[in-house]
């Protein structure tokens, strides 16, 4: 694994990111490129900055208060490796994790054993955000994500029992 990740951002402080305190990191490039994307300065793969997955850890840790982090982007599954290595020592702190993606969750389960780190990643993940924004879907009354077509996933049940199961707020 490389142990550097491409980011266009993080959000130390954020409670819109997913339920309750979270740390929030932003994927830099996305092959989607949604029309109407609330972070299209994230589409480029180049830009950003490059930054240490181990100090991403320790900074995580500074911040008693969270209730979990939320891998967003561009697109997180494009750094699945990375995001794999954090979620995972993030868990083993007692945090959750939530990945918003613009694949859908049959997409990742299709490709799944063809993606460096995504087999690794789906399984640390307790809420996927699925789904390319659609700007003609879009309902600003939805929480948590921004067109109808996009779904939240309970990743641990939906692991577990081989049947989609949505989150419920």
């Amino acid at each position: 694994m490389e142990s550097k990740i491409r980011l266009s951002g993080i959000t130390r402080e954020s409670v819109v990111d997913g339920l309750g305190f979270r740390y929030v990191l932003y994927a830099q490039g996305c092959p989607h490129r949604c029309k109407g994307c609330h972070n299209p300065s994230t589409h480029s793969f180049e830009g950003g900055e490059l930054v240490d997955v181990e100090n991403i850890v320790y900074d995580i840790k500074k911040y008693t208060m969270l209730d979990g982090i939320t891998c967003s982007g561009g697109e997180c599954f494009e750094k699945a490796e990375q995001f794999a290595f954090i979620a995972k020592e993030v868990k083993a702190m007692g945090l959750n994790v939530w990945a918003y993606t613009g694949y859908t969750l049959e997409e990742i389960l299709l490709y799944q054993n063809d993606r460096s780190g995504w087999n690794d990643f789906i399984k640390y993940i307790d809420v996927l955000v699925d789904g390319r924004y659609q700007e003609d879907h879009k309902d600003l009354s939805l929480c948590f994500r921004g067109s109808t077509n996009q779904r939240l996933i309970d990743m641990q049940r939906t692991l577990h029992t081989g049947e989609i199961s949505l989150f419920q707020i």
